[in-house]
């Protein structure tokens, strides 16, 4: 109790200028009215200040008729002067932050040391073809048939081929198959694969 009274003693003694003022309050958003985390706040007067901390709350000590300075990367600055008609030492506020954006002209990096190699490499760039015509050029018949003699079979196409060979098997079961051997129509596409020179080894 005596250490209570004594240090309020103290502190009457020492807060003799009633101009001091606990200036606190909150920095918010514009757009979300969300706390503004991590924004300075200065005294332009005695250069003095703090941040605002997660929640936006900040406190200090200012005098009246000090201006303070609100500021944050994103955000236009705002100043405030605290008024000398207070009746207590104590002032809060509630500050609004706009966003403010920037617009930077734009720069463009160039992989060519000086004019002339880029005029050079200007020159002689080729020029690709479109995108319909890269198409047709991979959907070309001479490309397809390529890819269909060396691109081996992978899991789906083994499968499927696998489902074939199970559904033959049911659909003739309890019965013999039919003997292609004798077959006319076999027999021409035969005719037909060997002239095409299918079975040449590749």
């Amino acid at each position: 109790m005596f250490s209570l009274t004594l240090n309020f003693a103290t502190s009457q003694e020492t807060n003799t200028d009633s101009s001091y003022v606990q200036f606190s309050g909150i920095v918010v958003t514009q757009d979300s009215l969300r706390p503004l985390s991590y924004c300075t706040v200065i005294d332009k007067v005695t250069k003095r200040g703090t941040i605002s901390d997660f929640f936006g709350y900040f406190s200090f000590v200012a005098k009246a008729n000090d201006t303070i300075k609100f500021s944050s990367i994103g955000f236009k600055s705002a100043e405030f002067v605290i008024p000398d008609t207070l009746t207590t030492d104590k002032y809060s506020l509630i500050q609004v932050m706009f966003e403010d954006t920037i617009v930077l002209k734009t720069t463009t990096i160039y992989p060519w040391p000086s004019k002339e190699q880029f005029a050079k490499a200007f020159v002689e760039t080729k020029i690709p073809n479109d995108d319909y015509q890269r198409a047709l050029n991979n959907l070309s018949r001479a490309q397809l048939q390529d890819r269909m003699a060396f691109t081996p079979m992978d899991g789906a196409l083994n499968f499927k081929w696998q489902q074939q060979q199970i559904q033959s098997k049911l659909y003739y079961a309890g019965q013999y198959p039919p003997n292609q051997l004798l077959n006319p129509l076999a027999w021409v596409k035969f005719i037909e694969a060997w002239k095409r020179g299918d079975f040449k080894k590749k």
